[in-house]
């Protein structure tokens, strides 16, 4: 089921499969401003990530002993989630755990993400309540991908990935072919604030970093300044990827853990977190994204 959130800047549309965002038009112009999900190039708008970011070693975990398969970035982005409030510009869903759930991960949850708009930025709130009568480690992303270019007759060197301030990142370097964390890190670059985008920037995937300060990563057009800003202050890591060759959008992804390593055991109660939630207690984070075109 689609809802439609409205203001005066932004008519914005929101998927009850996956709690995804599928839509950001600029009511103005009429301009489309997220990736639509061409199943040529990449078949999705802005998955949410839970109750891991990317892959599982060997495809799996262990929990108290039971093996779990599961596939890339949890399994939230491929469940329907439930309604549970909606006004002009503001939705609420909630995924809660059930018997499918429990088959790929043995916890009981609540996940609530909240959708609202604010003049021409989207806020999407996610909130994860521990039901269980144990810990429950978990992780969690935001995965949102931008059209780009922002119209026809533009090319990919007339964007740039701009820090709102001069950063120093250090990559977290992760398997080309694995997608697993190698335990390798490397500086990308000393007291800058720009990412030239190139065709080739993605040849070897995401580029995942952390150390940052910015309070924001921006997709920015050098030529007008028309921009889309994430707030990615309070994130630990934050990814920029999109598919391989020209590039068609550009993903900001700001997560609160990593794909498994390497050297995993595959124990999930090992496994680094977003959070270690006790019963009863409750995990919160925002993305904020404006878009100033």
């Amino acid at each position: 089921m689609e809802f439609i959130l409205e203001n005066e800047n932004l008519r914005v549309t929101v998927e009850s499969h996956g709690a995804e965002l599928v839509s950001v038009v600029n009511k103005q112009t009429g301009a489309e401003m997220l990736w639509q999900a061409d199943p040529a190039v990449w078949a999705r708008h802005a998955p949410v990530l839970f109750p891991y970011c990317g892959r599982l070693k060997d495809g799996a975990f262990t929990c108290k002993g039971v093996r779990y398969e599961g596939g890339q970035h949890g399994f939230a982005r491929d469940m329907e989630h439930t309604l549970r409030q909606q006004d002009a510009d503001s939705v609420t869903l909630c995924l809660e755990a059930n018997a499918l759930t429990m088959k790929k991960f043995p916890f009981a949850f609540q996940f609530i993400t909240t959708y609202t708009l604010e003049g021409n930025t989207v806020s999407h709130r996610v909130e994860v309540i521990n039901d269980s009568d144990e810990v429950m480690p978990f992780g969690l992303g935001f995965h949102p991908a931008f059209l780009c270019p922002f119209e026809e007759g533009k090319a990919t060197g007339d964007y740039v990935l701009r820090f709102d301030a001069p950063q120093s990142p250090v990559v977290v370097e992760t398997g080309e072919k694995d997608g697993l964390v190698t335990g390798q890190r490397r500086p990308l670059f000393q007291n800058q604030t720009d990412i030239p985008l190139t065709d080739t920037l993605f040849a070897h995937d995401s580029i995942c970093m952390t150390q940052l300060t910015a309070r924001t990563l921006s997709l920015v057009e050098k030529a007008t300044d028309r921009s889309v800003d994430v707030q990615i202050e309070g994130f630990p890591y934050v990814l920029v990827w999109s598919v391989p060759g020209p590039v068609k959008f550009v993903c900001i992804e700001p997560w609160h853990s990593l794909p498994d390593a390497r050297d995993t055991d595959g124990r999930w109660e090992d496994k680094p977190a977003a959070a270690r939630l006790n019963p009863g207690q409750r995990f919160a984070t925002t993305l904020k994204m404006r878009f100033n075109r």
